[in-house]
């Protein structure tokens, strides 16, 4: 009898572990499933301005119109993630997206813009830039590899050379992500603990958190000398991911005089996503006053 209750304990004991157990991986399943249709949604509500480039780009062709956009930002900042969904549907023959390594011994001697302009768009086409001539400005003067003369030297001649091209009648368009550094550090962890992502992570990204105040520093330097009216910064806040793209998708739409496909749509960035450099340049003044450095 008493065995017999024991046993009758035990198996209700295992009867509710087990049934505690299904409830937590319901709910797990339940929480996962919730997530997928979610990203699936934001997916979908870029789809129209997706059309919209499609449309943006048989401008660009019957014109013969060239456009150059930069994605510049921190590591981590979702600049890879915001290209695949601008790209994601355009016509392919009429885009190339350009992500440089480091330069050749033969790339080093020569002039600095050089094997940017081999890259250069032809009449009808649209290059992003996945990073640019802009690591100069912040990577390169970080990471030691690059001089302090020639960092000054970029500093004084991106201007002149990107006020030509406008001049010359190519589309410039650059969009600067920006995120906090609890974000990126988060990213970088996230990053490191999926085998299908790790490849992203380097020992520069472990150098982008120790040495996040340099970086803050050259991207003031940066904005100051590099953003005018003819060649202006737009900022775009890059802790949501979703928003980034869809704010960065907007900007780039907004670049060019082409006719609308869904005249309907809001075409209006978020103010609370999106800065033009000058007011970056505000808010970081203002907040090195306040505290004494910049924080992002």
């Amino acid at each position: 009898m008493v065995e017999s209750m024991v046993d009758n304990n035990l198996s209700l004991k295992k009867l509710i572990e087990t049934n505690n157990q299904l409830k937590l991986e319901n709910a797990v399943l339940k929480k996962n499933n919730s997530e997928a249709i979610r990203k699936c949604e934001l997916e979908q509500s870029l789809k129209p301005y997706q059309a919209e480039l499609l449309q943006m780009q048989k401008y660009l062709e019957e014109s013969g119109k060239r456009m150059i956009v930069l994605f510049e930002g921190r590591g981590a900042s979702g600049k890879g993630g915001a290209i695949r969904r601008v790209t994601r549907y355009m016509n392919e023959k009429r885009y190339r997206i350009v992500a440089l390594g480091k330069p050749t011994e033969k790339q080093k001697t020569q002039w600095f813009f050089q094997r940017h302009i081999s890259h250069f768009p032809t009449g009808g086409e649209v290059v992003f830039f996945d990073r640019s001539w802009y690591n100069r400005a912040m990577v390169e003067p970080v990471l030691n590899f690059c001089t302090e003369l020639e960092y000054k030297n970029f500093m004084k001649a991106v201007t002149g050379f990107e006020k030509d091209l406008v001049r010359q009648g190519t589309i410039l368009v650059k969009l600067y992500f920006s995120v906090t550094r609890e974000e990126q550090a988060k990213r970088f962890e996230s990053d490191g603990a999926d085998p299908l992502r790790r490849w992203k992570l380097s020992e520069l990204d472990v150098q982008a958190q120790e040495r996040w105040d340099d970086f803050t520093n050259l991207k003031y330097r940066m904005l100051k000398k590099t953003h005018s009216v003819s060649t202006p910064w737009t900022i775009i806040r890059a802790n949501n991911k979703h928003k980034a793209r869809l704010n960065a998708i907007k900007t780039i739409l907004n670049s060019v005089p082409y006719q609308r496909l869904n005249s309907e749509l809001n075409f209006v960035p978020d103010s609370k996503v999106v800065y033009s450099g000058a007011h970056e340049l505000e808010r970081m003044e203002a907040q090195r006053l306040r505290e004494g450095k910049f924080l992002g």
